[in-house]
């Protein structure tokens, strides 16, 4: 009889506990995958409170079985080291944008940072829903690097200096930090400034130390980086609409689940339209507050920096770089 209690009993938990395994999702038994989103921009920015939202969402539709751990200011590195890591197999993200990639195995791309070219959001929208789009995007994958979403508007540029620039003519010479890639320097090149590559994070002491004599990015970035501590003067001059997107390892993405995949890509298209939110405001809010803080807004001729940014599209390296009639490629989408 004992011996028939005990099987009887020992059944009955293999039963109850086949049940509740049951009932646990499979992604539960699995361990969890954790990826680090590295950027620039300082605690505060729109771009680290969507990055936190982003974690927060993976979290929620990955049931916890997939995590993002957010590293700003730099911490692990700028964006081409970053940008390095991601093609070196690691599992990190960052934001790219349409120069970076075009350093990086599909040349075109930089043409979405040309100075100028787009008026508003809408045209930038319409590129990223064109086939040329879809095109470009398979060739950064043949390179190496998946985008999972392109719809973070990081903003419009604008350039603050430590001195008044009213004129082409006054910003000639200046040293003015741009992104690492070939499109940002000839964008300031064309200029006749003198474009300074170097990490976000080094700008405020370079500034402080008159290594550089500005930088350029969205008013928001201008603001969380306290950068209006070194430099008092702001010019509008709103050279570039930067839509930004999120790019990983297109090896890593591919070791992932189709249901894995959807949790990512959906999740960060969500941060984007809620980054976007948030850099919309900002830029509102953020104008008044550097004025606030003793920056003088100087009045500029938009006019003469467009006409002066024409050289930068008979460039010869600019030139080499894209496919024939690209200029007029992209015109006839977006208009």
């Amino acid at each position: 009889m004992k011996r028939r209690s005990v099987a009887t009993m020992m059944a009955a938990v293999c039963m109850a506990v086949s049940m509740v395994i049951g009932t646990v999702p499979a992604a539960a038994s699995q361990d969890v995958i954790e990826i680090s989103f590295g950027h620039d921009n300082n605690p505060g920015d729109p771009v680290q409170e969507a990055a936190l939202f982003w974690a927060e969402r993976l979290d929620e539709l990955s049931g916890g079985t997939m995590k993002i751990n957010v590293y700003p200011s730099g911490q692990l590195g700028n964006k081409s080291d970053l940008m390095d890591q991601l093609l070196a197999g690691d599992t990190v993200v960052c934001i790219g944008n349409g120069p970076f990639y075009a350093d990086r195995g599909a040349a075109d791309l930089g043409i979405m940072n040309a100075p100028y070219l787009f008026e508003n959001w809408e045209q930038l929208d319409k590129l990223v829903a064109s086939d040329w789009y879809t095109d470009q995007m398979a060739q950064l994958e043949n390179a190496g690097i998946k985008v999972l979403a392109s719809n973070w508007r990081y903003g419009v540029r604008h350039t603050l200096t430590t001195k008044p620039v009213t004129s082409v003519a006054d910003i000639k010479g200046m040293k003015i930090r741009t992104q690492n890639t070939t499109i940002h320097v000839k964008g300031f090149d064309c200029l006749g400034a003198t474009p300074t590559p170097m990490a976000l994070s080094d700008v405020y002491t370079s500034l402080q130390q008159g290594t550089i004599d500005g930088l350029e990015n969205p008013l928001s970035v201008l603001h969380s980086g306290a950068f209006q501590e070194v430099a008092k003067n702001l010019m509008l001059d709103g050279h570039i609409r930067d839509l930004s997107s999120i790019c990983i390892s297109n090896d890593f993405f591919n070791t992932l689940t189709e249901e894995q995949q959807g949790w990512l890509l959906q999740s960060c298209e969500e941060a984007g339209e809620y980054q976007n939110e948030l850099a919309l405001k900002a830029d509102e809010e953020c104008l008044q507050k550097l004025q606030d803080e003793g920056v003088v807004v100087n009045e500029i001729d938009i006019d003469e920096f467009k006409a002066a940014a024409e050289s930068f599209y008979e460039d010869p390296e600019i030139v080499a770089m894209w496919s024939e009639g690209l200029v007029d490629t992209v015109k006839a989408i977006i208009e």
